[in-house]
């Protein structure tokens, strides 16, 4: 029986030099650039659908995970972004506090080619317009 040790695997060193070289914010906000800050045909985690959903324009995305997947035909790279909006910006209170409005999970092929987007918004925040 073969036993690999995957912690030293070049895999791992492959993800970092990519992470290091891709600035993942560019590609964030280029996708919510090209879908005008909008969320079409949204389906909530209690089936309640929702025909769009608009973001706020100020809005921050943090990366939170990424990962390199293999299918039997395909590689991809996943990246998970928290979407943070600040508060102040759509309230005149003094008071600055950021919300989180949920996560946004990108895919990209190995071209760094758009495949997919996967959206979990908190519905019931009052940033988002529905």
């Amino acid at each position: 029986m073969t036993m690999l040790e995957l912690k030293n695997h070049q895999v791992w060193r492959d993800l970092t030099e990519i992470l290091e070289n891709l600035d993942a914010n560019i590609l964030v906000q280029e996708h919510l650039a090209q879908c005008d800050y909008q969320v079409c045909g949204y389906w909530d985690e209690q089936d309640e659908y929702y025909e769009t959903i608009t973001l706020p324009r100020i809005l921050e995305a943090e990366l939170v995970s990424s990962s390199i997947g293999v299918t039997h035909t395909e590689r991809f790279l996943q990246l998970k972004f928290s979407l943070i909006a600040d508060a102040v910006a759509h309230t005149k209170t003094a008071s600055s506090k950021a919300q989180k409005l949920g996560e946004l999970v990108l895919v990209y092929n190995e071209n760094l080619e758009f495949v997919d987007e996967n959206w979990l918004l908190d519905v019931d925040s009052p940033m988002l317009v529905k």
